[in-house]
């Protein structure tokens, strides 16, 4: 079960996704390092280039594994610390050993070890590195015996508590039919690879770039239970065991051999700031908008694109799409502390920041689907200022809506998602010219909605006309001593019509919207605050990218009078499809004429003429708000799904929960939940839709294929009033 060529699979992944096409952020993604040389230390080194695992297979030969152990603090107090709250040891056994889904050892795989010049042991493979996860490297350590699999992407294996977790609640869940597809696919010639061939190694890679500190004092035991415990990285990990058997049948690729995407990126989130001595442990809701980034000045002006790019090709028959995505984000925060005390930070203290993630392989199911585990890089703001902050963040399983391959040339016109990635704020320092870490600055958790819409060269705004269903979902943050209501989430679901001007296309709206707000003494409300009639317009927004200027689909929402060519609109700045079928902005300190809106997301389609589907399953994402007295929530919808019978539909989904106790000053890690719901369906005309069960109601939109739905959703629970943006599209 061992196929060296594999190895080539992985290189392959990374050269075809740095030679795609396209400028701007996906170029700049590209050339980021994410190697780190010898045996260097994670928690000395904090890299922008990596994520968060450091690589330590410098030396190695193709069929050769370094292993590092790394141990609970409470087994090793006085060794080398790493990340994680564990400490790095010398194991006092080593063994290799072929296993089954029951993990029994079932004899020696053919290896010999050696130790390197730093004294960490190097196993050989005498038959090339395994690719399936059926051979297993055991540590014993005092009392402890930890294991890793040995099908790992970068042949540098950490065994540890993480490693663990995924050997004792991945294998054992697979029936024996399942199991034994995973070998045979293992086994199988050049000729007929499947997908696991690199899923496996991903999820054996990617478990260590979780920034999850294992609680002080613990034991294995309470280690593991610790990391069971965690939602989001128990998630992570059954999503990627059930891809895995996900079979070369009903996999794709994009038709195109590139294809290029502007990003529309909305991130909430929910976490705990250590940040200032006078709100250390305090909660803090934020806000993180997708935006371009000027990275030249004067006669070079140059700019960096939220965006996306995927590309497609074959290894060794397998149909692999490969994606890169790198979006500059601006973010802001509101501290909420013990008494109802507000406190807002901007750009005075955010700097700009990216989201990216590293280079890697997807599959495209069905042609429909985009699914594959994402490693996000770290990052670094205020690098050689007097605060430099570490930015780190988890994986996640991303499965995306992609509508089919696409054409030859163009590739499919969407890729839409939404996730939940959790991670930090780290101080850091400089020693010697590298960044070492200090104290934890905060502690965040993310829902995300994003939609890449692709880039078409020539775009005209005027593509754009008729009538078009839209929702949205804006955050209005301020301090106590500006407002009386300093948290407010606005949302609604209404209508364009859009119609040519001189100079822009003119957009006349019905938008009705609600209001959760927290005034300053913690009481919250939900109100029928009003609905937006007057007119905005839409311009094309140019991009500047290597190859000059350029019309692909960018765009200006104004109340009035456009923005030009690189200012700052009214509203916000989004994009389109290259047909205008589907539009989406990130809305930036909106205001209109009819009052403030704030920070978010507004996504536009055009009107259906037919009747909205009765019948099919669609998966649902999305974020909601919660508040009441005393308390603060952020709900992840977690690839939910939604099933349509006639008049009636039933929302079945787990949830990704994150709650913030004002009083008490604690943010819970996120925990499990479940939103289920049997509503009442109705048809609203035009591709307007409604959903109802008592509280909770989702209002929004089916697209004209029916293929996606876009909603609002209003609820109210045991006293807790929410608000909240999903997506829900087709299922296979």
């Amino acid at each position: 079960m061992r196929l060296t060529p594999a190895l080539f699979l992985f290189s392959s992944l990374a050269l075809v996704t740095a030679c795609g096409g396209g400028g701007d952020a996906i170029d700049d993604v590209r050339k980021q390092d994410n190697s780190f040389s010898g045996n260097k230390n994670p928690i000395d080194d904090f890299s922008s280039g990596s994520t968060g695992d450091s690589a330590n297979n410098s030396g190695l030969e193709a069929n050769e594994v370094r292993i590092t152990l790394e141990v609970p603090g409470s087994l090793a107090p006085n060794a080398e610390q790493t990340r994680r709250n564990l400490r790095i040891v010398q194991p006092d056994s080593l063994r290799v050993y072929q296993t089954d889904r029951n993990l029994q050892n079932l004899g020696d795989p053919g290896y010999s070890t050696r130790q390197d010049d730093n004294g960490f042991t190097v196993i050989e493979f005498q038959h090339g590195l395994p690719v399936a996860p059926d051979v297993i490297i055991e540590a014993r350590y005092g009392n402890a015996t930890l294991r890793a699999l040995a099908a790992d992407a970068d042949q540098d294996i950490k065994i540890n508590p993480f490693s663990e977790y995924l050997v004792r609640n991945t294998l054992t869940q697979y029936t024996p039919g399942e199991y034994q597809r995973i070998l045979d696919c293992a086994n199988q010639s050049n000729s007929a690879l499947c997908l696991n061939k690199y899923v496996w190694p991903t999820l054996a890679d990617q478990v260590h770039d979780f920034e999850i500190d294992i609680p002080a004092g613990a034991s294995l035991t309470s280690a593991l239970d610790a990391l069971s415990r965690r939602a989001d990285f128990a998630s992570y990990v059954a999503s990627m065991a059930d891809y895995a058997l996900l079979d070369s049948q009903s996999s794709g690729k994009i038709s195109a051999s590139s294809a290029d995407y502007h990003s529309v990126f909305m991130g909430v989130e929910l976490g705990q700031t250590f940040l200032e001595d006078s709100f250390t442990e305090s909660g803090q809701w934020g806000v993180r908008l997708g935006r371009e980034e000027q990275t030249g000045t004067g006669d070079n002006p140059a700019y960096l694109y939220p965006g996306l790019t995927l590309a497609s090709f074959d290894v060794f028959n397998i149909k692999v799409t490969s994606l890169a995505s790198q979006i500059p984000y601006d973010r802001k925060t509101l501290i909420h502390k013990r008494g109802n005390e507000f406190f807002t930070r901007g750009e005075e203290t955010w700097a700009l920041n990216t989201h990216s993630s590293s280079p890697g392989a997807a599959t495209l199911d069905d042609s429909a689907r985009l699914l594959a585990g994402r490693a996000l890089y770290q990052s670094v703001t205020g690098k050689n200022s007097a605060r430099t902050i570490g930015w780190t963040r988890n994986p996640y399983f991303l499965d995306a809506y992609t509508g089919g391959a696409g054409s030859n040339n163009t590739g499919p016109d969407r890729a839409l998602a939404g996730y939940f990635s959790a991670g930090k704020a780290i101080q850091l320092e400089s020693e010697q010219g590298k960044l070492k870490r200090q104290a934890d600055l905060e502690a965040h958790y993310l829902s995300v909605l994003e939609l890449n819409l692709l880039r078409k060269d020539g775009f005209e705004a005027d593509t754009l006309s008729g009538g078009y269903n839209t929702v949205y979902l804006a955050t209005q943050f301020a301090g106590s001593a500006h407002s009386s209501s300093p948290m407010q989430v606005e949302a609604g679901s209404g209508t364009w019509d859009i119609r040519s001007a001189a100079d822009k296309q003119v957009v006349e709206q019905t938008q009705p919207f609600n209001t959760l707000r927290r005034d300053t003494s913690g009481a919250v409300s939900v109100v029928d605050t009003g609905n937006r009639t007057e007119n905005w317009s839409l311009t094309s927004r140019p991009s500047l990218l290597s190859t000059g200027r350029v019309e692909n689909g960018r765009l200006n929402l104004d109340v009035n009078n456009p923005a030009g060519a690189f200012g700052q609109p009214d509203l916000g700045v989004g994009a389109s499809v290259p047909d205008g079928s589907l539009l989406a902005f990130n809305l930036k300190e909106a205001a209109s004429t009819g009052g403030i809106i704030g920070d978010g997301l507004l996504i536009a389609a055009e009107k259906a003429t037919s009747e909205a589907p009765t019948s099919g399953r669609y998966r649902v994402q999305g974020f909601v708000l919660g508040m009441e007295d005393g308390f603060n929530r952020l709900i992840h919808l977690n690839n939910g799904v939604l099933t349509l019978s006639g008049a009636t539909a039933n929302l079945d989904s787990t949830t990704l929960e994150v709650l913030h106790s004002v009083d008490s000053e604690t943010v819970t890690a996120p925990e499990s939940g479940q939103l289920a719901a049997d509503f009442a369906y109705t048809d609203k005309n035009n591709g307007k839709v409604s959903f109802s069960a008592g509280d909770l109601s989702l209002k929004g939109f089916v697209t004209p294929d029916q293929s996606q739905f876009f909603l609002v959703l209003r609820d109210a629970i045991n006293g807790e009033k929410r608000l909240g943006l999903l997506i829900a599209t087709k299922l296979p």
